[in-house]
């Protein structure tokens, strides 16, 4: 695991346990609506009153500025209204934007209704309760399990996503969108426990006070910048990718999940090797940097060959592959480059990029469709892949550092900067912030030298 938290003897609480997977459950339910209209959308919107291939990117992708601007926000708000009430009304909102959409005859309303869709922006503050449910020393595992089921469920979406076409269409994805966030205010409402205190954590939600610090870390930046870039290409790529199919390689939309489930699955296996590769060999930024290069192929291979199957498929072998490796290295290096203490600012800038980039792509692959045709949108995705090499190629070996916690129970400012000198010299200690008011200490590790049982001997939870 790239991230670690202290380890004492006893487990999660099964009150830990139920607030992790009910919480990771309402994280799957609200991604698999915002996906499933991905691999069938262009198809259908080709129908609607008023669509150009501009507006239908658009449409793809507006929900992305939204959560963009407002992800932060919302989960500021959280502090001072508590998590559920904004959960629940984000949800709300979400679920109130798929119903505009469903209902929508015209690419204007859909457009709408994503907006709306992105406007429920609680994934930080679902982040938020779990850390509210959780002790420090537990919290990774809760967040693991909430990172595990965001890829899988984009896998099952673009699977799920043809296969519910044929049955309910598009507009049917729509209302069952809106059925699956109203299931999640009940999962909300009878599955995840109430928090005992509402406060804020470090290592999951967006400092103020620590933004300008993030915003001025080439380092970060360059990371940003990657995240922005892989969904933009994301996006334009599936702006393009049903129109291929069906047109140039004569794969009817209904059946396009014939070729994602394998492509899926093989992918999967394939971005083992490497994920070994850069984590354990630490061959980081050469894995890094070879991704996206393969990333860069597999366009170049679509903009050529798009009206082959067989190569087309040879692409998004090689492009998921890619991408679920990037999908998994990005956040590690954000959280092996952020300092210490400002984790969850650099996350929330990282996220708000990743939105964005959504936006840009839907937005940007349409235009260049309806410009350019197919060829157009992969020849845009290709360049903007090879911009971020150029970028990638500036960017530092990371230490292999992880993050740490440790509950150090109530301290004073003085007792505060004692205990990060004590632990400093523990070894296998590389970085310490202890936060008086908040009672946790900070840490970046080395995971292969670092004195655990020394560690514990400071944390609240051993006295």
């Amino acid at each position: 695991m790239e991230e670690r938290a202290a380890a004492p003897a006893q487990r999660m609480t099964a009150a830990e346990s139920r607030a992790a997977f009910s919480l990771a459950g309402i994280f799957s339910l609200r991604m698999l609506g915002l996906f499933m209209i991905y691999p069938v959308f262009s198809v259908y919107a080709e129908h609607l009153r008023n669509a150009t291939p501009t507006t239908i990117g658009l449409a793809l992708g507006a929900y992305g500025l939204t959560q963009a601007i407002l992800q932060i926000p919302f989960g500021m708000v959280s502090d001072r209204l508590g998590r559920k009430p904004v959960i629940a009304a984000g949800l709300l909102v979400f679920a109130a934007g798929s119903v505009v959409a469903a209902l929508s005859h015209s690419i204007q309303g859909v457009i709408l209704g994503r907006i709306l869709q992105g406007a429920g922006a609680v994934g930080s503050t679902i982040l938020a309760l779990a850390a509210d449910l959780t002790r420090e020393e537990h919290r990774t595992k809760a967040m693991a399990v909430i990172g595990m089921t965001i890829g899988f469920s984009f896998a099952l979406a673009v699977v799920l996503g043809p296969i519910l076409n044929t049955w309910i269409g598009v507009p049917g994805i729509f209302w069952l969108t809106a059925v699956l966030a109203l299931g999640g205010i009940g999962v909300l409402v009878f599955s995840v426990p109430r928090p005992l205190h509402v406060r804020l954590h470090r290592d999951t939600e967006a400092v103020p006070a620590l933004f300008k610090r993030v915003l001025s870390d080439g380092q970060l930046l360059r990371l940003d910048y990657g995240i922005l870039t892989l969904h933009v290409v994301l996006t334009a790529s599936f702006v393009a990718l049903p129109l291929a199919l069906r047109d140039a390689a004569h794969l009817d939309v209904h059946h396009q999940w014939y070729l994602y489930l394998p492509v899926l699955l093989v992918s999967v296996v394939a971005m083992v090797p490497f994920i070994i590769l850069a984590e354990k060999r630490h061959h980081m930024k050469g894995v890094f940097i070879g991704a996206i290069t393969a990333l860069g192929v597999a366009e170049l291979l679509l903009m050529e060959w798009h009206a082959s199957l067989i190569a087309v498929t040879a692409a998004l072998i090689v492009f998921f592959t890619a991408f679920t490796l990037m999908e998994a290295t990005l956040p590690s290096l954000i959280s092996k480059v952020a300092p210490p203490d400002a984790k969850g600012t650099a996350m929330g800038v990282y996220s708000s990029s990743q939105f964005l980039g959504i936006f840009i792509g839907g937005t940007g692959g349409g235009w260049f469709l309806g410009h350019h045709g197919l060829e157009g949108v992969f020849g845009f995705t290709a360049a903007a892949l090879g911009v971020w090499l150029l970028v990638a190629l500036t960017m530092r070996q990371p230490r292999y550092l992880n993050s740490y916690l440790l509950n150090v129970g109530r301290i004073d400012a003085a007792g505060a900067r004692r205990l990060a000198e004590r632990l400093g010299a523990v070894r296998g200690v590389a970085e310490v912030v202890v936060v008086a008011d908040e009672g946790v200490a900070y840490l970046k590790v080395d995971g292969e030298t670092v004195d655990e049982a020394a560690l514990r001997e400071f944390s609240a939870a051993q006295a």
